[in-house]
């Protein structure tokens, strides 16, 4: 089987034994894929917390790494023949991490999210997600389950534009927060996802602040003016939301998104490409802008 890649060509004898999941985002994807028993390893395990309904099946795969992707000979101790990642960044050697050629030459090849592909990522869409469903399936030799992980993915997507259908538009500014440092997100999976949730993002993808990166530092100005209905943001723990809570109500008390307390936190994991999160993320997000529409239904 051959498949391609962010522009490279990925073949496959026989399915992977020996697999690593670069992020919680991704080892959650290959755990609902049926592919425990050939995890040797999953990274980056403190950015976040694996769902309940899969954390129990990681408990004795070795983790390679907690906040960061793996050093370089930490990844390749456990001779892995396949390595998940969301983005290419987890393969950048001069953060001493394996790059791709490395991994070849120790026999790994590497799969990065559709969405996380350095061409991809700005312009990125939720559904790039069952791209990802559908080879990795292929990849690992489970197709079945992987066809049942996406029709259940789908329904969930048709199910909240169902619900949406018809509303007036919200709109929504998403905005990271380091500190007092503010950025926006104007591009990428992020951006789609708010779409996909039927807000009207107030930050356009062709902007020029956006031209070369998905992200950008703003001045607290560019919110005001913009006057959001909601503000997204994503979440690393409780101690980081309340902090980015804080900000937010401190910088802007006139922007209706704070006056009407429509501050939506998202695990910063469900954002990452490649991931069943993006799901969640929608449901969170188009939940949170249009209530009644999903409050009927109960």
């Amino acid at each position: 089987m051959t498949f391609s890649n962010c522009g490279r060509e990925l073949t496959f004898e026989q399915p992977p034994t020996r697999v690593v999941g670069m992020m919680p985002s991704q080892t959650d994807l290959l755990l609902r894929l049926g592919a425990q028993d050939t995890l040797v390893g999953q990274a980056q395990v403190s950015t976040s917390e694996l769902p309940d309904d899969v954390a129990g099946r990681a408990a004795d795969i070795p983790v390679l790494s907690t906040d960061t992707p793996p050093a370089r000979e930490d990844l390749l101790a456990v001779s892995p023949d396949l390595v998940v990642s969301p983005t290419e960044y987890e393969f950048t050697a001069e953060q001493g991490y394996a790059s791709i050629e490395q991994l070849a030459e120790n026999g790994a090849q590497a799969y990065v999210a559709t969405g996380g592909c350095a061409d991809r990522r700005s312009s990125a869409q939720v559904t790039d997600l069952f791209i990802d469903i559908a080879n990795l399936g292929q990849i690992l030799g489970v197709a079945d389950a992987a066809d049942a992980l996406a029709e259940g993915a789908q329904n969930r997507l048709e199910a909240v534009e169902e619900s949406i259908r018809g509303e007036e538009p919200v709109t929504v500014a998403q905005v990271w927060v380091e500190g007092n440092v503010l950025g926006a997100i104007g591009a990428g999976i992020e951006y789609d996802i708010i779409r996909t949730a039927g807000g009207e993002n107030v930050f356009d993808p062709d902007a020029p602040e956006f031209a070369d990166f998905f992200s950008a530092e703003i001045n607290p100005e560019e919110i005001i003016s913009r006057n959001p209905d909601a503000i997204v943001f994503g979440t690393t723990s409780d101690k980081q939301e309340q902090q980015v809570l804080e900000y937010l109500r401190a910088t802007f008390p006139n922007v209706t998104a704070v006056r009407d307390g429509l501050l939506i936190g998202v695990p910063q994991s469900d954002f990452y490409p490649g991931t069943i999160g993006n799901v969640e993320a929608v449901e969170t997000i188009a939940e949170r802008l249009y209530p009644d529409a999903f409050h009927s239904q109960r």
